[in-house]
């Protein structure tokens, strides 16, 4: 099995409130499902094209993982509860 690394890159944050929420939620929703967080926050540093926003880091055991903890109905609670309050995009990449 190949570990899977997860990028999560917010675009926009409109309502901190419910990112707080949706966090407490997420966090350990995901770890149940094995995921690892490796990093989180703003970076220290972009180049490039790059924008200073919001990034985490994940590490999942495998694919099936990373689509089962997704797909949990302890993270889709957690997707509710964040009701749009970010946009940002999940990236999905194999490791080498």
């Amino acid at each position: 099995m190949t570990k899977v690394y997860q990028v999560v890159v917010y675009h926009e944050i409109n309502n901190q409130e419910k990112l707080v929420a949706y966090a407490e939620l997420a966090g350990p929703a995901m770890k149940k499902a094995g995921a690892t967080f490796l990093a989180r926050g703003i970076p220290y540093l972009v180049r490039e094209d790059g924008v200073a926003s919001r990034t985490v880091l994940i590490e999942w055991p495998s694919r099936q993982a990373a689509d089962e903890g997704y797909n949990s109905a302890s993270y889709q609670e957690a997707i509710r509860v964040l009701d749009g309050a970010a946009k940002r995009e999940f990236r999905y990449m194999d490791a080498l």
